[in-house]
């Protein structure tokens, strides 16, 4: 029977952390912080939260008996991304303490599901239609109309995976290889594609079980949005939440560039966003910090994107700029402390480190004012495109803080105007 019971979880123990990357590196540095010990889980012997954690397991993340030793280590066991192996989740809600459960992976794991699971929960996402075949993707086009953006149902990270759709020639860009990629089925205690709280709504007189084994694409209507904000939201298993305040993020080729908080948007869009988001987080019945990334219309009107069931790169302002950090918060809610209320102590933009400007923060930061915080992530490669720390630049307001970023130059050219 699967243990999710709100126990609480004191400094002392143990948190078993499944993936090494930096949120986990991040998160188990706020766990130690706190007095817990910390193992995790990551196939590198290198890995960012291996180099911080009390103890590593190096094995694959789908090797179920790898993830048994981490949770016999662990009091409680928590996840660093949404990637990791749904059915070695729900083996470990089986036998271990999982707090926040299979069926927010599974969700989560397939944009379907994920935008069937915003929909139920009554929150507005923009038009889509799943996608079987290359007959079944113009029928879709036409239905929905262009442009409108192509994705993957699963996978998928930073831009990849996804195709903007402008006229049909553009079609000719979908290679063969993603209408045959398999789709997993959902983990037996995870109730199946219609159970529990976040029953997805059926489409077009299709059922969900259908579409999930059927449609490794789906075709989703081009929001013409003004900006793009994400909330995180922390909750715990007896539903207690509280929310961050919302970042306006900008991405480039895919990749978010910059977080700015506060987000330049009026008080009421702002308002709607944390409402959404908690309406979300409330309907997936979600534990631990769940980010959600939304659209901001012309007319205010917020529509949901994308979900993440854990600490979001977005949220990384919150380690310099508020009292609490996302990685604290995730670690109180999945112990079953107190959750902090989120307070901004200051104007902040948080800019992504990638590898390509690694070497210029490298020989920036001896000249650097206190005010600008540098994050790395212990990585040992730095190649383009990788995410390799974050800077949080804290300012009087946002406006100085992007003018300090543009005087750096170390993202020239990328930076917001």
């Amino acid at each position: 029977m699967a243990m999710r019971d709100g126990r609480v979880i004191l400094p002392g123990q143990t948190i078993g952390i499944l993936g090494g990357g930096q949120l986990g590196r991040m998160m188990a540095i706020a766990a130690r912080q706190m007095g817990y010990g910390v193992t995790t889980l990551d196939p590198s012997p290198h890995s960012p939260c291996g180099q911080v954690a009390d103890h590593q397991v190096v094995a694959a993340l789908d090797d179920a008996e790898a993830a048994r030793t981490l949770a016999r280590q662990s009091d409680v066991v928590t996840y660093e991304f949404e990637n990791v192996d749904a059915a070695v989740a729900e083996a470990l809600e089986q036998e271990a303490y999982l707090p926040q459960g299979s069926r927010l992976l599974y969700v989560t794991q397939h944009r379907l599901r994920e935008k069937r699971a915003v929909q139920s929960a009554g929150v507005p996402v923009a038009p889509f239609r799943p996608v079987t075949d290359r007959a079944g993707l113009r029928r879709a086009v036409a239905d929905i109309g262009l442009p409108c953006v192509v994705k993957t149902t699963r996978g998928g990270y930073d831009g990849k995976g996804q195709w903007v759709i402008r006229t049909l020639d553009d079609l000719a860009a979908i290679p063969d290889a993603v209408f045959t990629q398999a789709v997993v089925s959902a983990p037996a205690g995870a109730g199946g594609p219609a159970a529990g709280p976040c029953a997805e709504a059926e489409t077009d007189g299709e059922s969900a079980a259908g579409d999930d084994v059927a449609a490794p694409l789906i075709a989703e209507g081009f929001v013409p949005f003004i900006a793009e904000v994400s909330v995180l939201v922390a909750r715990r298993v007896d539903g207690r939440m509280v929310s961050f305040p919302p970042a306006e993020n900008i991405h480039r080729d895919g990749i978010l560039h910059l977080s700015i908080v506060p987000a330049r948007l009026p008080d009421a869009v702002l308002a709607r966003a944390v409402s959404a988001a908690e309406r979300v987080a409330e309907a997936l019945d979600a534990v631990g910090v769940l980010a959600v990334e939304m659209f901001v219309t012309a007319d205010g009107e917020v529509l949901v994107n994308e979900l993440a069931p854990r600490p979001h790169n977005s949220g990384h302002y919150t380690i310099d700029a508020c009292d609490t950090s996302q990685f604290e918060q995730h670690v109180r809610a999945i112990c079953h402390l107190e959750l902090a209320e989120p307070r901004l102590r200051t104007p902040v933009v948080m800019v992504n480190i990638l590898g390509q400007h690694l070497d210029g923060v490298l020989r920036g930061m001896p000249h650097w004012p206190g005010h600008i915080k540098v994050h790395l992530y212990g990585k040992r490669e730095a190649r383009a495109g990788r995410k390799m720390g974050h800077v949080n630049v804290l300012a009087d307001d946002v406006e100085t803080a992007l003018a300090e970023i543009r005087r750096l130059g170390v993202w020239s050219g990328a930076a917001v105007p």
